[in-house]
């Protein structure tokens, strides 16, 4: 079993920043996938970006240029350094612990950042 912790959200004003954190523990496999997705409000859950463990990432296109994921495998965390944020990127983000070949995914329970206009 994975468990995973995420931290970080909270309120901040359009052009602000925050910085997510996500801390898996328990049977963490070595050769996995970390990273974020998101859900607002009556909207399906999307990418926001994900990271391998050498160094190999995928983002969302709301989030390109704005958004960095990074790592600290030895911790086996994951951060988000979200910065310009924008009221649309409201949302609960959710840490992902993804194993390749395996199944299943593990999902934290959430972090709330809300932007405000």
């Amino acid at each position: 079993q994975v468990q995973l912790v995420e931290s970080g959200g909270g309120l901040v004003q359009a052009g602000g920043s925050l910085r997510l954190s996500c801390a898996a523990s328990g049977t963490v496999s070595s050769l996995n996938v970390m990273g974020w997705y998101r859900q607002a409000p009556e909207k399906q859950r999307e990418l926001v970006a994900t990271m391998t463990r050498n160094g190999i990432t995928n983002y969302g296109d709301s989030v390109k240029g704005r958004f960095t994921i990074s790592r600290e495998n030895a911790k086996n965390t994951v951060y988000l350094q979200m910065n310009s944020l924008k009221p649309e990127d409201t949302a609960i983000y959710y840490c992902v612990f993804r194993r390749p070949t395996m199944n299943p995914d593990y999902w934290g329970k959430g972090t709330l950042v809300t932007v405000s206009s």
